[in-house]
């Protein structure tokens, strides 16, 4: 015969859940979330944290894709990219938008998809991806996080268009340089914002509903070597398997050991539902100069802001065991 929970039994299982729960979220364990919608806008094909960070959030559960768009130009080559990996991670419900800045162009990863045509594409593509972003905003049922790890041209672009959606949703970036900048050095233009400064501006500063960033304080550390990467280039998975090979071309060798900085990842993880137990998250009010620095500034929009890891040893495992996934 079932008996009925006691009250002081239901009040202990709240408080396990309610001790548990950042952890699992750290872990990447909290599969059972229900998922937040994203739209991921991205200059994947330059450097290749990008790379690393589509199919880190293609491997979280946490986090439901609604739509990946290209930015700072070179769209068709970009797109062919998000399209092959899509192809791999057998995602091709997620639609991919060409965005702002110009279609034509090449990158380091060019000979990944040199025979491979944007046409073959099993999933939707959008030639107008600065519409389809601010069509995803609009139609969604509940606000959308735009994770944002390139320059923001086309962010800013869909801004320009329907400056409305910026209140309907949650932005967060890999951004800036607050307290250090490259390398733990001082405080310099991060390449994001540098690149098209005036697109940084304004989608920094608009008024979404919630602003979080990381900058080069935090973002710039991350490095996956030694036995985690040996963890990784052991993986069998596709997605895996896939990453690594655009690398190697990416790098120009057969014979990696360590990744390169893995800036564009943190701004996936940032994106997860509940706290962020691995990483010190500030509230400042940051402005954007004329020279593309985040200043801090009385004056500046309030953001929250990645400043300092409290476990960044503890973020480079999570970041494999996503990869790898044995979640």
């Amino acid at each position: 015969m079932r008996t009925r929970p006691t009250l002081g039994s239901l009040a202990r299982l709240l408080l396990v859940v309610f001790v548990a729960w950042p952890a699992l979220i750290a872990t990447g364990t909290a599969a059972d979330l229900k998922p937040i919608p994203v739209v991921l806008d991205t200059d994947i094909g330059d450097d290749i944290d990008d790379t690393w960070a589509l199919i880190m959030l293609l491997k979280s559960p946490q986090l439901e894709v609604r739509l990946v768009t290209t930015t700072y130009g070179k769209a068709e080559y970009r797109g062919k990219i998000i399209a092959r990996i899509l192809t791999i991670a057998q995602r091709t419900d997620i639609p991919i938008g060409l965005g702002a800045g110009g279609r034509g162009g090449e990158g380091g990863q060019q000979p990944w998809v040199k025979d491979y045509a944007l046409s073959s594409y099993a999933g939707k593509v959008h030639e107008d991806g600065v519409q389809a972003l601010i069509d995803a905003i609009n139609q969604a049922s509940q606000p959308l996080t735009i994770i944002s790890i390139g320059p923001s041209t086309t962010v800013a672009a869909a801004l320009d268009r329907q400056p409305a959606i910026a209140p309907k949703a949650f932005f967060v970036g890999m951004q800036g340089s607050v307290r250090k900048g490259y390398d733990g050095g001082a405080v310099s233009p991060e390449w994001n914002v540098k690149a098209d400064i005036k697109a940084a501006q304004k989608a920094l500063l608009a008024p979404w509903k919630q602003t979080t960033i990381t900058p080069l304080d935090t973002c710039g550390l991350v490095k996956v070597r030694g036995e985690r990467f040996a963890t990784l280039a052991r993986s069998q998975d596709p997605l895996a398997r896939a990453l690594l090979e655009n690398y190697r071309i990416w790098a120009k060798k057969e014979n990696v050991t360590e990744s390169s900085v893995l800036f564009d990842t943190v701004g996936v993880y940032l994106a997860y539902p509940g706290s962020k137990p691995l990483v010190e998250l500030e509230d400042l009010q940051i402005n954007v100069n004329a020279e593309g620095v985040t200043t801090l500034d009385p004056k500046g929009v309030k953001m929250s802001v990645a400043t300092v890891w409290k476990d960044l040893g503890g973020y480079e495992d999570l970041l494999v065991k996503v990869l790898v996934g044995t979640r």
